[in-house]
């Protein structure tokens, strides 16, 4: 019995060592890949100076909105789904605003430059507070976080103040969802809750209206919370308009709608480390921007692939500056005539650019050799059709997660693509391959030393049987 044991606990052993040897270099290459994705997805701009760029007009009669985006960037879809949704009423000031007037990366590599500083917008406004502030996700970074909680402390809490996904930290931080009801990103909310329990967090609801706070879900959700916005100040009929241009099908009037209260699952989990560890560093989509794209439809091209991870992103752009469709400016970090095979594809957002395609462009396409994307041809919410060619160009669980991570409505019968995230896996394993033929290898030689080190030897030291020095018949 007592050798039978020994016998399994040996075998388990073996096994053991050949699972850390299969695990060994997937894990290195996955922190590797990790990291360096982390550090693209606000990467500062390279800009010495800021562009002549003016800041829109302001209209006086008209609420304000302001924007924030700190100096470290913000959340992509976070800050133009509301700025588009907003401005395309008519009814509000719209504007950007950072604690410095700079370039500031949102998440995948769009550079944007702020319309106003904080000091900027308070002489502009006489002193008084905006209207409504907005405030998305920003990454964390000391000076800027310490910054934007004060102004949000001091200024924006004397207006209506809506957070979006984990924006709701910064307004947390400042203070104005103490003792209320509040929401965020289900991904996040966990970890908010132990952050700040005098806060009443909720999970599985769009939006929360508590007085002068709003405090949406993640991403998407923040479609919602904006056209409650509008129904506050400017009226239901013209929120429910904000809603048909946006072409948002989901709209509910009044009241927030429920949504499922999610988290992450074993295949949520299994398609986000596939894709980050094993294809994020590998894909590389290039975002062609063209004067009078709409907010929204960037907005739809460059978050999907930045909040899974399946791909980068490089804004490209046959000029120095481009102008969104209410007034944004946008900074490409290359430009449209140096695209080159290190790019898969290129993608050009926007229903104007869908129905005049630029010979230009098509003509960077072929030089590079990839395939060119319009994915606004057809009316519709933005996102539809990018995270349909998501499923097609990547893998249907991938558009899943996505949809599920940017708090998409459920549409139904999804996209046609290929079943499962394939090529990561096999990248996986193959790099576990090497690990274990690595571990073949070294047993191989150590049995090799061990052998020759257990034969006898003679007198003189050498392995019994080896030819001597003297030795000349074995010599030759």
């Amino acid at each position: 019995m007592k050798v039978r044991g020994a016998r399994v606990l040996r075998v388990l052993g073996r096994g053991l060592i050949v699972l850390v040897a299969f695990l060994l270099v997937p894990s290195v290459e996955f922190l590797i890949s990790a990291r360096s994705f982390a550090s693209y997805r606000y990467v500062p701009p390279d800009v010495g100076r800021l562009p002549a760029v003016a800041p829109p007009a302001h209209v006086p009669g008209k609420p304000t909105v302001a924007i924030v985006v700190g100096n470290a960037g913000a959340n992509v879809a976070d800050t133009l789904v509301p700025y588009d949704v907003l401005a395309s009423t008519g009814k509000f000031n719209v504007y950007t605003v950072a604690p410095e007037r700079r370039p500031v990366p949102l998440l995948g590599g769009l550079d944007l430059v702020p319309d106003l500083d904080f000091a900027q917008l308070d002489r502009r406004l006489g002193g008084e507070a905006p209207d409504v502030t907005v405030v998305p996700e920003m990454p964390s970074d000391e000076d800027s976080d310490r910054r934007v909680v004060a102004w949000l402390r001091s200024t924006a809490s004397r207006g209506l103040v809506l957070s979006v996904c984990t924006g709701a930290r910064l307004v947390a931080d400042a203070g104005l969802f103490d003792g209320r009801e509040a929401t965020t990103h289900w991904y996040r909310l966990a970890g908010l809750r132990r952050a700040h329990p005098a806060v009443r967090w909720r999970r599985g609801v769009r939006y929360l209206d508590d007085g002068n706070v709003i405090s949406t879900g993640g991403l998407l959700s923040s479609v919602d919370g904006s056209l409650r916005v509008i129904e506050r100040l400017a009226g239901p009929d013209t929120a429910a308009a904000a809603a048909r241009a946006a072409g948002w099908r989901h709209y509910s009037p009044g009241a927030p709608a429920r949504m499922p209260e999610s988290r992450l699952s074993p295949s949520n989990a299994i398609v986000h480390i596939l894709n980050l560890g094993y294809r994020s560093d590998t894909s590389t989509i290039g975002v062609v921007l063209t004067g009078g794209v709409g907010e929204l439809e960037l907005a739809s091209v460059f978050s999907p692939y930045g909040e899974v991870k399946a791909a980068r992103t490089v804004a490209i752009a046959s000029t120095a500056t481009v102008r969104s469709r209410h007034g944004l400016t946008f900074l490409p970090r290359r430009r449209l005539a140096d695209t080159g095979d290190d790019v898969d594809r290129l993608m050009v957002p926007g229903t104007a650019a869908a129905a005049n395609p630029d010979a230009g462009i098509a003509a960077a396409a072929r030089r590079a050799g990839v395939p060119l994307e319009y994915p606004h041809r057809q009316p519709g919410f933005a996102f539809d059709p990018v995270l349909g060619s998501l499923a097609r160009t990547f893998d249907r669980p991938t558009a899943r997660w996505t949809r599920k991570i940017l708090e998409y409505p459920d549409a139904g019968r999804g996209p046609s693509g290929p079943a499962w995230p394939w090529a990561p896996t096999l990248r996986l394993v193959l790099s576990g391959l090497v690990g274990v033929a690595a571990l073949a290898i070294v047993r191989v030689i150590a049995q090799l030393i061990r052998t020759r080190s257990l034969r006898p030897r003679t007198a003189d030291g050498r392995v019994d049987g080896s030819p001597g020095d003297g030795d000349e018949e074995a010599k030759s």
